[in-house]
């Protein structure tokens, strides 16, 4: 009997979860459930293609004849409602029902909603979805004064892609610094001083209390008597994953799904990927996880027992004229060395945390030709016994790991 394999959800996690079905089974039925009407697409591309070049043929992660082609039954704009576990069926929203024999559940994750009041007047957006790029894109000619709330990388690159376009922009982030999660203090100030050359203001550790306006955006507050204008916000706070679809069924959660090393779930024949799967209580949320977890679902679906190892987060961004990455544990803390590099033109940093003679983590702002060896040392574990850590510069230790290599 030929096995029925759903997939609900169509991000890129999917995609790599079909093409590894395929490598080991050419006869199973696979179903592709999208609630979007769009096939696949790249999300990484969404927001330079505001300026470019949005269709679908530019941003697809498959073409469509890909589908047929591997046997994959797509459904878009088609929202599963619910899931029985016990008689293995979806609820799809025109009242049908699918039959399933495993199930792969990558739903994502929705950007967060701030709660800040006047959040639903007129060009104030989000970009997590094709949609919203498109609405965006839509309203640019009436936004030249814009306001970024949040100063993550999604916040900053899209800062940036605004700025080279003409825009006038300001960046507001409620924590002390920008890029909270990938840099320290003094890296998110070098980063900050480099973005205010190109006379973007940047507020940290401040708060939008309203957005003011009639039925659009003409400004926001940020205390009772300051209030800046600008006729488009744009917010980038965080993430929520999608997972509404379990809320009614035995499948496990916390913030996310919650998965095993096999991205199976705790109801047998279940699987999660990307960003709605929780793993040794984490979601990372980031493309080369997504394409990861999703590869090895796929494995397991088809029987062929795959183990998902632990994959370090890695955040580059290129953009305001400087390059910069950050990889693994970057809390002192947890660190038993430090080692720091501050370039003289004050627009270069280097630190790199070690814990037991393994480098745990890193930060480098400029010069990148250097930064695989910290990726490397890093993902390999790579011990440095032979090293004398107590005296040596980063620069000494870089060589070591190049000369060791």
């Amino acid at each position: 009997m030929t096995k029925r394999i759903v997939i609900v959800g169509n991000g890129i996690a999917a995609i790599t979860a079909i093409k590894a079905i395929r490598e080991i089974d050419l006869d199973a039925d696979i179903y592709l459930i999208g609630e979007e009407k769009f096939y696949p697409y790249s999300r990484i591309r969404l927001s330079k293609g505001i300026f470019d070049q949005l269709s679908e043929d530019n941003i697809l992660l498959q073409k469509k004849e890909w589908y047929e082609q591997n046997g994959v039954n797509v459904f878009i704009n088609t929202k599963v409602v619910s899931i029985n576990t016990d008689n293995l069926e979806l609820l799809l929203c025109d009242g049908s029902k699918v039959k399933y024999d495993k199930l792969l559940i990558v739903t994502g994750s929705s950007n967060n909603i701030p709660p800040i009041d006047g959040i639903n007047k007129g060009n104030v957006y989000s970009l997590r979805g094709l949609n919203d790029a498109l609405n965006i894109k839509s309203s640019l000619n009436e936004g030249e004064q814009i306001i970024v709330i949040g100063g993550g990388i999604q916040g900053l690159e899209m800062a940036w892609i605004l700025y080279q376009h003409g825009k006038k922009v300001v960046i507001i982030e409620l924590l002390p610094r920008l890029m909270p999660r990938q840099l320290d203090d003094r890296a998110s100030e070098i980063l900050k001083n480099i973005i205010q050359d190109y006379e973007i203001q940047i507020l940290t550790n401040t708060g939008v209390k309203k957005i003011v306006g009639n039925s659009k955006v003409e400004g926001v507050l940020i205390d009772e008597k300051i209030e800046l204008k600008c006729n488009m916000v744009i917010y980038s706070t965080g993430i929520n994953p999608n997972k509404e679809l379990v809320s009614n069924t035995k499948v496990e959660t916390a913030r996310g799904i919650i998965v095993d090393n096999k991205m199976e779930t705790n109801i047998k024949n279940i699987y999660a990927a990307g960003d709605i799967a929780e793993f040794d209580n984490a979601i990372i949320g980031l493309w080369n996880i997504a394409i990861a977890q999703g590869k090895v679902a796929g494995y397991n679906i088809t029987g062929k027992e795959t183990i998902y190892e632990k994959i370090t987060p890695v955040t580059t961004l290129n953009a305001f004229g400087v390059s910069l990455f950050s990889m693994g544990c970057i809390d002192e803390l947890r660190a038993t060395k430090v080692l720091v590099d501050e370039g003289i033109n004050k627009k270069s940093y280097k630190k790199i945390f070690v814990n037991n003679n393994k480098i745990i983590g890193a930060i480098v702002i400029g010069d990148m030709k250097r930064s695989p060896l910290l990726k490397s040392a890093i993902e390999k574990e790579i011990i440095l016994d032979e090293v004398n850590l107590r005296n040596i510069s980063v620069e000494e230790l870089l060589d070591k790991l190049k000369n060791n290599k």
